[in-house]
């Protein structure tokens, strides 16, 4: 009984929590009088739900072009950041060279300085390249990470000693034994972060928001952000709600896909503490 009841309160919580996402997918059915007059459907006449609200949103906007968009930028930096995490956190877990406790306090040092008081001569340094409006400016500033570095250099610490000596005797070079040795060892860090880094690019705002200028260059952020521009009374609630129900499906199904690596590399980290 006592079982029967711990599951029966867990239940009740999910349904609380999952309260405003029923509201969310309730609403992109409604029409526009309707929005405000139900607070989730209304049940007893079907016949009023309706799909205008997605229509207007791909026929009125570029949202197709947002998604993918969003889907490049996000899966770009993703890539890019993973893999040099990867190998910087390879090179400072398993080599000793010179200044390297200076270096590694000078990473330290580079995290307590606030993202936003960068931005300005990060502006202008975009701005001397050429690369306002454009997916570079946006890409390549975050290719590098210090919390990532630091957190692959953690979890390559769990790599043998005795494997990587083993694979130079075979003959391997060091880019082999990142690639064949160390990185399928830390494959639940590998997920973890690949979902969280991914979870930030695609919710990124304000850095894309200073940086593109063409509608047809947004993300999915900049597009919804100025779907709610409009004045209150021209405001497409529910088209803004399809959008945004629309936006959070790549990371649900990104999520279900890499659950198993994101929990086991969250677990592994908390051991490690």
């Amino acid at each position: 009984m006592r079982r029967f009841f711990y599951h029966l309160a867990l239940f009740s919580l999910a349904l609380i929590s999952l309260t405003p996402f029923a509201w969310l997918v309730c609403a992109t059915f409604k029409s526009k009088d309707d929005f405000f007059a139900y607070t989730f459907l209304p049940w007893n006449q079907p016949g009023r739900w309706t799909l205008s609200n997605y229509r207007f949103l791909f026929q009125h906007y570029p949202f197709a072009g947002w998604l993918i968009n969003s889907v490049f930028v996000s899966c770009a930096q993703t890539v890019i950041v993973v893999t040099l995490s990867s190998l910087a956190g390879f090179a400072l877990a398993k080599y000793e060279f010179r200044f390297k406790k200076s270096l590694l306090i000078v990473m330290l040092t580079t995290m307590l300085i606030p993202y936003q008081v960068m931005l300005p001569s990060m502006q202008l340094m975009m701005y001397r390249l050429g690369w306002i409006n454009s997916y570079a400016a946006i890409i390549l500033p975050g290719a590098v990470s210090v919390f990532g570095i630091f957190l692959f250099m953690q979890a390559m610490k769990l790599v043998p000693d005795e494997l990587l000596h083993a694979g130079r005797v075979d003959g391997c070079s060091e880019f082999r034994l990142w690639w064949e040795i160390a990185l399928p060892i830390v494959r639940p860090m590998i997920g973890a972060y690949t979902l969280l880094n991914f979870m930030a690019n695609w919710n990124s705002f304000l850095w894309p928001q200073i940086i593109l200028q063409n509608e047809r260059k947004y993300t999915l952020p900049i597009g919804l952000t100025n779907m709610m521009s409009l004045p209150e009374f021209q405001t497409p609630y529910g088209v803004l709600m399809a959008g945004t129900l629309l936006s959070i499906l790549p990371v649900v199904i990104l999520f279900f896909i890499m659950q198993r690596d994101f929990i086991a590399g969250l677990a592994s980290g908390a051991v490690k503490g």
